[in-house]
């Protein structure tokens, strides 16, 4: 019995021997050949060369991408506009693409490492008309490195996985989703049109202004931020152009808006259908779902009222520190001047907490509404100079009881004033005070 079990026990050790050599002659170099390799760079590469990308999955149509000016664009299958910022990612993981380690300096049998049928070969051409074909292959034994080699190198090298899984992209992961694949710095004026109200925005020197219904100031972060939304909508990929075609079809209509810039005008019509969101784009062909998280941020803006993106800041100096502050009303005239961080007026230093008081209170003046009519007779008249001297604001505030009407000398609309807000603005008048004189 002994006998047979040290004749097992040999067996056993025998298999376990050959498995062993076995793997270790497949996937794995030699001990001499470990020790001796360093971890050279497979492929060394300058973003900014790069003329054009292959991503070839196995199994799958290869998708080639041209670098148009700043811009990627999908030239095969189909033209479409690419995500830029996916491809940078990918350029990014190529400059440079480091092993972990040389498995074989003269590989003859690339099928052992997956490398003869690779499962994803990535194709770069440079501006020098050289083009290198990165081959990725089956993953190592522990699971956290790939197999890699470049076309004309005999060596096979060990790279990190999540470098095949940054350059592994299928035609809709490179696809610019936007459904309006424009940089909204180069819009110049918009049109939002609604069922309740049409608006229409110009961009300015300072930001934007409404020009319908009528001319007027605006709130630049709503309008800035309704443009940012409705040029970074995205379109649902797990939705069909077919099934989202018979959706809109039947859904109701929310807005259109038309941008217009440099490269003309683009048209984007926006229906809604119980909770999801479709559009038609005139700057990618189909019809589309609106993916769920651009959606609710674009419904928010859409839904936003015509007195949203007005201007409710009676002065538009910000956080700039105004030079000069001119106060009249009755016989009260107060003109304040700054040089440095000091105030003076009528020659004396003021109180620098106060006059910035006052500053605040210049700063929050802004309307709770907008009325139509009721300015008649103002009593405050405030003038601001800031930005050097070139930026002179003229506000008239005319007191009804506890609120107030105002008025810009560059505006003809009417902002009503809380009762808070007109008492921030009369307690910092009553709280300027001279500078106290300096000890002894």
């Amino acid at each position: 019995m002994k006998f047979r079990g040290l004749i097992a026990a040999a067996v056993v050790l025998l298999v376990l021997a050959g498995v062993l050599y076995w793997s270790e002659h497949r996937k794995t170099p030699p001990a001499s050949t470990t020790t001796a390799s360093t971890s050279p760079a497979i492929l060394k590469i300058d973003p900014s060369t790069v003329s054009s990308l292959t991503v070839k999955q196995k199994g799958a149509q290869p998708v080639t991408l041209a670098r148009s000016g700043t811009y990627w664009q999908i030239t095969s299958p189909g033209p479409y506009p690419a995500d830029t910022s996916t491809v940078s990612g990918m350029l990014s993981s190529l400059a440079p693409l480091t092993s972990e380690r040389v498995v074989d300096d003269h590989a003859t049998n690339l099928a052992q490492f997956g490398l003869g049928d690779p499962s994803l070969e990535v194709d770069i051409a440079g501006k020098d008309n050289i083009t290198h074909r990165l081959l990725l292959g089956d993953n190592t034994p522990t699971g956290d490195a790939v197999y890699a080699a470049l076309a004309g190198d005999p060596r096979v090298f060990t790279a990190a996985s999540y470098i095949k899984t940054s350059l592994n992209k299928s035609l809709d992961d490179l696809r610019d989703k936007r459904l309006l694949p424009i940089d909204a710095s180069s819009v110049s004026s918009f049109d939002l049109l609604r069922q309740s109200q049409d608006i229409g925005f110009a961009r300015v020197q300072n930001g934007w202004r409404i020009e319908k219904p009528q001319s007027w100031r605006t709130d630049n972060f709503q309008v800035d931020d309704l443009l940012q939304q409705l040029t970074s909508a995205k379109w649902d990929a797990s939705v069909s152009p077919a099934d989202a075609t018979k959706n809109y079809a039947h859904a109701t209509p929310v807005a259109t808006a038309k941008l217009t810039g440099s490269s003309g005008t683009d048209t984007l019509d926006i229906r809604k259908d119980k909770d999801d969101y479709y559009a038609k784009s005139s700057a990618i062909p189909g019809t589309w779902k609106i993916d769920s998280t651009t959606a609710s941020a674009l419904a928010a803006d859409l839904d936003r009222s015509l007195e949203d993106f007005r201007n409710k800041q009676l002065f538009d100096f910000g956080y700039a520190d105004p030079e000069k502050i001119e106060y009249q009303s009755g016989a009260t005239s107060i003109v304040l001047t700054r040089t440095g961080n000091a105030w003076t007026s009528s020659g004396k230093k003021m109180d620098a907490d106060s006059a910035e008081m006052l500053v605040t209170a210049l700063r929050e003046l802004a309307a709770n509404k907008f009325v139509d009519s009721g300015f008649t007779n103002p009593q405050i008249e405030l003038t601001v100079t800031s930005g050097g001297g070139k930026k002179i604001e003229k506000v008239q505030i005319e007191k009804t009881g506890d609120t107030a009407l105002a008025r810009r000398e560059d505006d003809a609309s009417l902002y009503s004033l809380d009762a808070p807000t007109l008492s921030g603005l009369t307690n910092a008048i009553a709280g300027l005070k001279p500078a106290a004189p300096p000890k002894k």
